[in-house]
């Protein structure tokens, strides 16, 4: 069984393309795309904040501060609608000849005769980024808002001490969150890590799989290994377990890989958030999420071998991979719902219990029991995956079809 160990890993170790999606990936293209991404995504808000916008306003008259502070603000440049009227304004927007369209009016209100009250309709095309824009008017309409209660108050004899406590604030709420440091930020990297780490598991498994089953039998190999004087339960043993090495030296290097670019991170950008919750987890803790990754690595490198094996070649064996990565993908995204808690009944759940368990360990609020119970029960489904891919290899009509 070793001796096919060391052979398949010094094939893998030949083989670029194996290496590109074990080592380089996790280490070098990872960072890349969220690097990328994050500047981008950093580069779209900067345009988004110096990006000037045509508008047009009807009734100035009837909101005079708040149509200056429009027209003084740095993302709007005032341009004039012919024969200005509501339905002017509408035609203008869906035309794109203007951005945004303002319509001030003044209601009367039912049962007082001298009593009104302005309303600022803002017109937009809601499928564009003019949304965006339609915040930065909405901060203006609040100032503006805050200075007309003022005066209304003043008008009906309401001094400026008593007005937050009688009319404008006369009930108050306040939020105590008694999470802690760990606590907050196991919550949000928790639901993150699972979603990263276990696809990258199954990933790592999946091409040295197809490889040594699918690709073995397109270059004629199999044949080979086959005559030679070890049992087809060793041979196979020896496969699943340079599967189930790359599956969980990608996951290693991954993590290892964050917590590189992390520190680096700290040089040019401040992180100290961060890293006094990471300085939290406890190395148990850490030990746990990598021994419950260990198990669901057996599984997935016993499923991907059996597929591997069933496959006539390298392009069918890819095919197989595709469905098998959306079944994966599913308990994680159920894992990602609102109050999805560690429980008996998800505790016994592949895929979804080791999603919830990570989160919960990085959060310091699991039930360690339940935490056991999943390694017990993922380790007796490995052990079944694995004994159903010995007896797959065994059959002669699933390695020569």
């Amino acid at each position: 069984m070793f001796e096919v160990y060391k052979k398949e890993i010094k094939e893998l170790l030949r083989d670029r393309k194996t290496l590109m999606f074990v080592v380089a990936l996790p280490i070098f293209i990872f960072p890349m795309i969220f690097g990328v991404l994050g500047y981008f995504m950093v580069q779209a808000q900067i345009e988004a904040d110096q990006e000037v916008h045509n508008y047009s306003i009807l009734g100035t008259d009837l909101a005079k501060d708040f149509s200056e502070d429009i027209f003084y603000h740095k993302n709007f440049k005032l341009s004039k609608v012919d024969n200005g009227s509501r339905d002017n304004l509408i035609s203008a927007v869906k035309n794109k000849d203007i951005d945004v369209g303002i319509n001030i009016q003044r209601i009367k209100l039912s049962g007082n005769q001298n009593t009104y009250k302005t309303n600022i309709e803002i017109i937009f095309n809601n499928s564009s980024r003019i949304s965006y824009i339609s915040e930065k008017i909405r901060l203006i309409f609040v100032k503006y808002k805050e200075v007309v209660q003022r005066e209304n108050l003043k008008f009906l004899g309401i001094t400026k001490d008593n007005e937050q406590i009688l009319i404008l604030s006369p009930v108050t709420i306040e939020e105590v969150d008694t999470a802690d440091l760990r606590e907050s930020f196991g919550e949000k990297i928790g639901v993150l890590l699972p979603y990263l780490l276990i696809p990258l598991v199954l990933t790592g498994a999946s091409y040295p799989a197809i490889d040594l089953g699918a690709g073995e039998k397109e270059r004629g190999t199999l044949e080979t290994l086959l005559l030679t004087p070890i049992t087809r339960t060793q041979i196979v043993l020896g496969k699943f377990l340079t599967i189930f090495t790359a599956s969980m030296t990608t996951s290693l290097i991954t993590v290892g890989s964050m917590g590189l670019w992390i520190i680096l991170a700290k040089w040019f950008v401040s992180i100290d958030y961060i890293i006094d919750a990471i300085r939290l987890i406890g190395i148990n803790d850490l030990l746990l999420i990598l021994i419950l990754l260990m198990p669901l690595a057996c599984i997935f490198s016993s499923i991907v071998l059996a597929i591997s094996i069933y496959s006539k070649s390298f392009k069918e064996a890819q095919n197989y991979m595709g469905p098998l990565s959306m079944l994966v993908f599913v308990p994680l995204a159920i894992s990602m719902m609102p109050n999805m808690e560690l429980t008996l009944k998800t505790s016994i759940v592949p895929v979804l219990n080791v999603s919830i368990a990570i989160r919960e360990l990085l959060k310091g609020t699991v039930d360690y029991n339940l935490v056991y119970l999943i390694v017990i029960s993922t380790t007796g489904l490995a052990l079944i995956c694995l004994s159903f891919c010995v007896k797959w290899f065994k059959k002669e009509d699933v390695l020569f079809r």
